[in-house]
């Protein structure tokens, strides 16, 4: 294979980074993103030491209109793939939500991939390839409490992407979702404490009596299976796979 162009955000670290690496892997050429100019550079220099492919980084603010709208050329190589992964938590009953809280998780969680999607889809056409895998959750299907920015937007990226899907469906671009329930991350990590806090359990508790409760499998998910998932989604094998919800959750949704 030819080495092929992804771009993930959020690429600095968990999620993001686990994905870059198994994409590394497999001999793609990576440019991550990240708002965390820092962090974003020691991610490059470790995956560009862990892997003979060329990596490169951009600092990018998906909540940044101008931003977004000029990440193709700041790029400058075309893309094959796309994986939006950025992302935020924050957990709070409804009435304590603080609204500007509200306002970004869904800006960065939806109104960024779309706004990205919307930059580099040109491109995608033009070349008539193209793949787009949005980082969803477990949450783009089922709601948990004190959740609700998250959740909402989590569900909106369903709809953004079956959407889409439809409107590139001529070309050979495909757009699905995955839909992991709990990984190991600094992400999923504040998450336990948080619950901890607004349950008034132990993050012992948490993991055990919320968050893989609904796991029949009673375990978190590896990055490596979705890094590995995503490889599959932009493999020949799955040219046909689009506007989908790849749903990793062990077991979750039987219930």
């Amino acid at each position: 294979m030819a080495a092929k162009h992804v771009l993930i955000t959020g690429g600095a670290s968990g999620i993001g980074f686990g994905i870059a690496q198994g994409f590394a892997k497999d001999g793609y050429r990576v440019t991550l993103s990240d708002i965390n100019k820092e962090a974003l550079d020691r991610a490059v220099a470790e995956l560009g030491k862990q892997f003979d492919v060329e990596v490169a980084g951009i600092e990018l603010d998906v909540t940044n209109s101008e931003q977004l709208a000029s990440a193709p050329d700041r790029v400058g190589v075309p893309i094959d793939v796309l994986v939006n992964n950025a992302g935020i938590q924050f957990v709070s009953a409804l009435e304590q939500f603080p609204e500007d809280k509200w306002r970004l998780i869904i800006d960065i969680l939806l109104c960024g991939p779309a706004m990205l999607t919307k930059a580099f889809l040109p491109q995608m056409y033009k070349q008539n390839f193209g793949r787009i895998i949005n980082v969803g959750s477990i949450h783009s299907l089922v709601a948990s409490p004190y959740k609700s920015a998250y959740v909402s937007a989590k569900h909106g990226l369903l709809g953004f992407s079956k959407t889409i899907a439809l409107e590139s469906a001529e070309h050979d671009v495909t757009i699905n979702t995955l839909c992991p329930s709990y990984v190991k991350t600094p992400l999923v990590e504040n998450q336990i404490a948080a619950q901890a806090q607004s349950h008034g359990i132990t993050e012992e508790e948490v993991i055990n009596t919320i968050m893989l409760k609904p796991m029949p499998k009673k375990a978190f998910i590896d990055l490596s299976e979705l890094a590995e998932t995503a490889l599959f989604l932009c493999s020949p094998a799955a040219k046909n796979i689009t506007a989908q919800a790849i749903t990793i959750d062990g077991g979750w949704t039987a219930h």
